[in-house]
């Protein structure tokens, strides 16, 4: 009798991924449209900064370095809003697609960027990659700064450039590779000036490696200095208008704040700023970040804090918080305002040590969970972002064009709420404008020695100026209280040009919860 042996029972089917997959990629895809439609759907008009840099931008590029010179700024967004501005107009929708535009370019680079921190495998690097595409797309801060006509986001998309070509270089030097990091150095520093902090920990990371590196790294740190070196080179000719406006420009309209609070205002911010929603959302970030430095997924429900700090996202730390922490101290010591904004530099390598982070959780429940929490909060920044009013610029450009006449006077105290303003009244309506105190063109302001200058100022030398230009016409006050350095100035107008004329009319009256309140008041003949 022959025994005829039972076969094997057959391993259990495992479930096709395929339907799980498409199900991730198209929630993917879907953040990315959201995010893509909420930097394109703000209502608001251009408020103060969105205004000035449109009218400084329209200058002829001969005259670039002489508005900016009295502006604080450095040039290259300003060049490329020039020529954007040429080929689609200058309207608010115009100019704010470009920064849209850029903050589109922001997340493949994420992407990219992200698979680079991920390291070696494949796969890991394909999933850090993709968490650092969706943080992008959700991130309230950076659908903010998509949504606003000014250089950040050209900032973040930068440093993540820079923060490709700089580890191509450490990879393999070569002359491309080391003309691609001096690119993207004079880049960001024709940018933004806070660049700088980063630049200064970067290249010094950079000098300590190519002096204590082995020979192979310490070749490739040289050559990744060389090309910094290089970048500064490019930067030479703006020095003399750059220490111009370093000694005569600087932040006379704010105070300078304690670096560790500048450091908890910068956290909130990148969770969504001081709304309700970014408490958790900047909490979450945070946390997760810190996962990044310390800690290490031991299995599903296990993760080790290792205080020594593990491989990862230390470097991304360590230099972003350096650079953030030698830009706050800076400013502290040297008396200078300091707004979130300035952050730009740093958040891209806040954002990498989150997606990396998200790798602690070796649970792919809870890494999903956590990072939709993340998208959701984000969104709902995102869309309180497009929905708010940033300015009343648009209700006060409208009480005046509903019944000025040719010939009106527009008076603007302080001149900081008059480039907004006054974009929204066109030359056809023949009104003449002055900004106080100098009784300039409203359209742009002059930043030089700006304290100074408003403390020597007479509300009654300008209102009589006004009324003198005014004769027989309406005078139109547009005015805004509480700014720095003017004190009760603006009131003490309003006060001359009454106690003169008589017939005031509050058609505007201020509202605090917008952002960048004034009011309208009209003086008739």
């Amino acid at each position: 009798m022959v025994s005829v042996p039972t076969p094997a029972p057959a391993p259990p089917a495992r479930p096709d991924p395929t339907p799980r997959r498409s199900l991730a990629l198209a929630a993917i895809v879907g953040v990315v449209v959201v995010g893509v439609v909420l930097r394109l759907a703000v209502r608001s008009d251009l408020w103060l900064d969105e205004a000035l840099t449109v009218n400084i931008a329209r200058v002829p590029l001969g005259d670039l370095r002489a508005a900016l010179r009295v502006d604080g700024a450095p040039p290259l967004y300003y060049v490329l809003l020039h020529v954007w501005m040429g080929w689609f107009g200058e309207g608010d929708a115009a100019v704010r697609a470009l920064p849209a535009l850029l903050g589109v370019l922001g997340m493949p680079l994420a992407y990219l960027a992200g698979r680079r921190i991920g390291g070696p495998d494949s796969t890991r690097a394909h999933r850090v990659g993709l968490i650092a595409l969706v943080l992008m797309a959700a991130s309230p801060y950076a659908i903010r700064y998509s949504s606003e006509n000014r250089m950040y986001i050209l900032v973040i998309d930068l440093v993540l450039l820079g923060y490709l070509v700089l580890h191509r270089v450490l990879d393999r030097p070569s002359v491309g590779r080391v003309a691609a990091v001096a690119a993207v150095t004079a880049a960001l520093l024709y940018t933004n000036y806070w660049c700088l902090y980063l630049l200064a920990v970067v290249g010094l990371v950079l000098v300590v490696r190519a002096v204590r590196a082995p020979g192979s790294e310490r070749a490739a740190a040289r050559a990744a200095a060389l090309g910094m070196v290089l970048g500064g080179i490019a930067f030479l000719p703006w020095v003399p208008t750059f220490l111009f406006q370093t000694a005569h420009t600087g932040t006379p309209w704010g105070v300078a704040i304690a670096p560790t609070t500048a450091f908890a205002y910068t956290v909130l911010d990148f969770g969504g700023s001081s709304y309700a929603e970014g408490w958790p959302l900047a909490i979450l970030l945070f946390l997760v970040a810190l996962l990044a430095l310390f800690g290490r997924g031991r299995d599903a429900r296990h993760i080790d804090l290792d205080l020594r700090t593990v491989p990862g996202a230390r470097w991304e730390w360590g230099v972003g918080t350096a650079a953030l922490g030698l830009g706050l101290t800076l400013a502290y010591v040297s008396g200078t305002a300091f707004q979130t904004r300035y952050s730009a530099m740093c958040f891209p390598l806040y954002l990498l040590a989150v997606a990396f982070g998200f790798l602690c959780f070796r649970d792919r429940r809870v890494q999903v969970g956590l990072l939709t929490i993340a998208v959701a909060i984000g969104f709902v920044s995102g869309v309180r972002n497009a929905r708010t009013d940033r300015t009343q610029a648009t209700q006060v450009a409208a009480a005046i064009r509903a019944e000025a006449r040719p010939g009106d006077v527009v008076g603007y105290c302080p001149d900081q709420v008059g480039p907004d303003v006054s974009r929204l009244l066109p030359a056809r309506l023949g009104l003449r404008q002055y900004a106080y105190p100098l009784l300039a063109d409203p359209a742009r302001i002059d930043w030089v020695d700006y304290a100074a200058r408003n403390r020597r100022a007479s509300p009654a030398r300008y209102a009589q100026a006004l009324l003198d230009r005014a004769a027989g016409h309406t005078v139109w006050f547009v005015w805004s209280g509480g700014y720095r350095t003017y004190g009760l100035q603006c009131e003490r107008v309003i006060d001359e040009l009454n106690r003169r004329r008589g017939a005031r009319t509050t058609v505007v009256q201020p509202d605090p919860k917008v952002f960048e309140h004034m009011g309208l008041d009209r003086f008739a003949p």
